[in-house]
């Protein structure tokens, strides 16, 4: 078996050794997983938050989480600049990522194609803007799969010549303050993923809960 990698050292290591003040493109799921994330780590970095989530069903949804990163990021203080670039929002995208695996559950394989593709297009894009560090907030959720994120950066730093910056955002209650913080700022938490497949299985769950209050 090999040894379970500590994610969340491995990055305080990092922040410890950096000189200056580097430029960080950071992947943006949605406006309460970044609030933590962007309040850390704008201490160290000057942030290019690239909002791309081509996942997100309907259209609706997708520009209400939009408009929730904008209005984050102005309320946010920052030590240091945080500037947003959203990506484009092309949903055929999505389906071609997962096309295949539409039906796997949530946190399979569907989802794992899902990351991958939105890491590469921020691996890219911290290649093109010639950012120091790429990373994702996605490692603060609890329902997501650190070991693999992390070793999807990993892959992509390889491939495109960028760094990775590794990343448990869920620990030394991370995902605690997030929550904080969007209570702060009155943000609008989601109760699905984000794409079509997981906002059917919300709306399900929603319907066996509401059977079982009522049995």
């Amino acid at each position: 078996m090999e040894p379970k990698i500590n994610y969340q050292l491995k990055l305080e290591q990092i922040l410890q050794g950096l000189e200056g003040t580097p430029r960080l493109l950071l992947h943006s799921c949605c406006a309460p997983c970044s609030s933590y994330v962007l309040e850390y780590l704008s201490r160290y970095f000057q942030i290019m938050l690239f909002y791309y989530n081509p996942n997100i069903d309907p259209p609706a949804e997708y520009a209400r989480r939009l408009a929730e990163q904008e209005r984050l990021i102005a309320a946010l203080p920052a030590e240091h600049p945080v500037t947003l670039i959203p990506g484009e929002y092309d949903p055929a995208v999505y389906a071609e990522a997962v096309r295949g695996v539409e039906d796997t559950p949530e946190g399979g394989e569907r989802c794992r194609r899902c990351i991958a593709q939105r890491m590469e297009e921020a691996a890219k894009l911290c290649r093109a803007e010639g950012c120091d560090w790429f990373t994702t907030t996605l490692t603060i959720s609890p329902h997501k799969n650190a070991p693999y994120i992390n070793a999807c950066g990993a892959a992509l730093a390889q491939k495109y010549g960028v760094q990775f910056l590794p990343s448990d955002f869920k620990k030394r209650g991370g995902y605690q303050r997030s929550i904080q913080l969007s209570g702060i700022y009155q943000l609008y938490r989601q109760d699905f993923c984000g794409c079509i497949y997981s906002r059917r299985e919300a709306e399900q769950r929603r319907i066996q809960k509401a059977q079982t209050e009522t049995a």
